[in-house]
């Protein structure tokens, strides 16, 4: 059994590494950023006992340009989506290696400045992405992992949703997605996302908290393999609203969404005050912790696991995980961006695909 690394593997139930060898897309994200050196640096650790195919999608131009910037030596080879889609293997000519496909056309050199992508840059980019989803969805790849992207800059040039996960919805249909950040020791569900902290009291219901919880069980059974995941969910206000004292969102609308899912296949508990609840997640008492909004849950878990925490969308019929920070242009170009993230969200994709699509059904 081939051995990916201990971070993601500790503590889950009956799993202590990887054995098939799924596809995993691997998006470049921004290509004047730091995302293509992160990728390369990262498949130079995990290659050749990474025990996953990983097919990075992107720039020709800007993977070789990172290999260079780097000097990461890196066997790889291009292919095209026809030779993807025929499932003949560039893999099976050898020694491991890394596929790399560019489904658009090539970006020129004036594209690729660091830190000022062009409009051309910016469509491949969202492009990517697209291509990661269409061939995960046709079964292509078993998992897709995605680099960084610079919202701002994809929003002047067209790109019309807040961010990955919104448009990852869009792509694949699904009617609720959920956010999680994962690190090895504590994983935040987000109820709400890219949203203003004053309109988050108006955006909770009861339903909408009870999803959150019931799909983020959903996936720490399924894809993390915990047979029986306790979660606990944190309250909006202060000391989870001190009896109503601090606010009523918790008695109205939180602790009627944890009655509704207790005695079920998981352990769901609160709403807990949210200044001791990560803690006590991070101490082990917890799987996961339900956040209200965008930062409560981020704050904590960016403080304890900055370098190596995974962003993973649950609730689509596909695979997603990614890296957990930004395209820092400040540094694109020097070599200097450290990859622990695309090589924790790269371990972590193979992890679920393993119990998603080879472990037994109950």
């Amino acid at each position: 059994m081939v051995l990916l690394g201990k971070t993601f593997f500790d503590g889950i139930d009956g799993i202590d590494g990887i054995d098939g060898m799924d596809r995993i897309a691997v998006t470049m994200g921004d290509p004047t950023g730091v995302g293509p050196e992160c990728l390369v640096k990262a498949l130079a650790l995990l290659l050749p006992n990474a025990g996953f195919q990983p097919v990075v999608i992107g720039d020709r131009r800007a993977w070789e340009r990172a290999l260079a910037i780097t000097a990461v030596d890196l066997p790889w080879c291009a292919i095209d989506a026809e030779t993807l889609a025929a499932d003949a293997s560039p893999w099976e000519r050898g020694e491991p290696r890394v596929a790399v496909c560019t489904p658009t056309a090539p970006l020129s050199e004036a594209d690729l400045g660091f830190g000022a992508p062009s409009r051309a840059a910016c469509r491949a980019t969202v492009q990517w992405i697209a291509t990661a989803v269409r061939w995960a969805l046709e079964g292509r790849v078993q998992a897709i992992t995605t680099g960084p992207i610079h919202k701002a800059n994809l929003h002047r040039s067209g790109f019309d949703f807040p961010g990955h996960t919104e448009y990852l919805q869009h792509l694949t249909g699904s009617d609720q997605v959920v956010m999680m950040l994962a690190g090895p020791r504590l994983k935040v569900s987000l109820v709400t996302i890219h949203e203003p902290l004053s309109r988050v009291p108006a955006l909770l219901g009861r339903e909408q908290v009870a999803r959150t919880i019931r799909i983020t069980a959903q996936a720490l059974r399924r894809d993390l393999a915990l047979s029986a995941p306790r979660i606990a969910v944190a309250g909006l206000n202060p000391h989870a609203g001190e009896g109503g004292k601090f606010g009523s969102e918790e008695r109205e609308i939180i602790e009627p969404a944890v009655a509704a899912l207790a005695g079920g296949a998981f352990q769901v508990s609160g709403p807990y005050p949210p200044d001791t609840v990560f803690y006590r997640a991070y101490q082990g008492e917890f799987d996961a912790v339900v956040a209200m909004y965008h930062d409560q849950g981020l704050i904590p878990l960016k403080l304890v696991h900055f370098d190596e925490a995974v962003n993973v969308t649950l609730g689509l019929p596909i695979i997603r995980t990614s890296v957990d920070h930004g395209t820092a242009y400040d540094i694109a170009g020097t070599g200097r961006a450290r990859s622990r993230s695309m090589e924790e969200a790269l371990k972590l994709a193979a992890l679920m695909a393993y119990n998603r699509n080879h472990e037994p059904k109950p």
